[in-house]
């Protein structure tokens, strides 16, 4: 392979692993597992790398991989919001995809025990699940945002599972507060596909609810997030306040003609720039509890 291939190559995995979402995955499994042990150890270290990179290759390299013929049609793929892996790329995708991911897979197991092999199983199982052949959760509409969901919850089950955390009816609220935000990330989302989703015979929650119905669900799964959030230990409570930028977002598009669905691009474009603000403030919320209980 010349350098110049090696180096298209690399830059397409890259993209396919959407950088911008490399800590969507990691930080959850960090944070979890480090508020728990109270210590940075080697299954802190692997595992964050392991959520980091090799876990959104494999996760998002998948789906560019079975969803190309889609993707070609959808103005939106080709960057930082999908890649669009031409068919020559897409045996070396799932290629590195599992060679990155199996030696952290197995450093990981050895470091742990059966819990812990559940967790990370369920949530490799939700990386896979979505997208191959036969599977497809990613078509069956209510199951494609429950599975998205997984995606990011699950390191950070895995995380605390692995550290030996006790699940408290707070912790165990923080962690649904987290599963309703991904809910309704992966449903405001998929509005802006609703179009080329129909048009290439995919069925999402989105083509099931249409535009508008979609957004106020998200709107709605948004605020159980909130809600939730304030039965937490403190100050966690507080946290109930960050799902407001999101709503602020969602709220032009409550209207949206199923005709008009790709103007919600505009508001999901907003929502991966929210995310990174409301990421600073639970870092802070995060740093503040880890201080009241050291």
């Amino acid at each position: 392979m010349s350098t110049e291939l090696r180096r298209g190559v690399i830059a397409d995995l890259i993209t396919a692993s959407r950088p911008l979402s490399w800590v969507n995955t990691a930080f959850p499994f960090a944070a979890a597992y480090l508020l728990t042990a109270r210590d940075v150890d080697l299954a802190l270290l692997l595992g964050t790398i392991f959520f980091l990179v090799p876990y959104n290759l494999a996760m998002y390299g998948i789906n560019d991989v079975f969803d190309y013929a889609s993707d070609a049609a959808n103005p939106r793929k080709g960057g930082a919001e999908g890649a669009l892996l031409v068919p020559s790329r897409h045996r070396i995708t799932i290629v590195v995809a599992v060679a990155l991911c199996a030696p952290f897979v197995a450093a990981l197991i050895a470091l742990g025990g059966p819990a812990s092999w559940a967790a990370l199983a369920v949530s490799l199982f939700a990386v896979a699940a979505y997208s191959v052949p036969g599977l497809r959760f990613k078509e069956i509409p209510f199951l494609d945002s429950v599975t998205s969901s997984v995606h990011f919850v699950s390191p950070a089950v895995y995380g605390l599972v692995l550290a030996g955390a006790t699940f408290t009816p707070q912790l165990v609220a923080v962690l649904l507060a987290f599963f309703a935000w991904g809910v309704a990330s992966h449903a405001f989302g998929a509005v802006q596909d609703i179009v080329p989703d129909r048009d290439a015979g995919i069925a999402s929650i989105g083509t099931v609810l249409g535009a508008r119905r979609t957004v106020r669900f998200a709107m709605a799964m948004w605020v159980a997030a909130g809600i939730l959030m304030l039965v937490t230990a403190w100050p966690g409570p507080l946290a109930s306040i960050l799902v407001v930028p999101y709503l602020a977002a969602a709220v032009p598009f409550a209207r949206l003609d199923d005709v008009d669905a790709g103007r919600a691009n505009r508001g999901w474009r907003q929502f991966l720039a929210v995310n990174y603000v409301v990421g600073f403030f639970v870092t802070m919320l995060l740093i503040w509890y880890a201080t009241l209980t050291a």
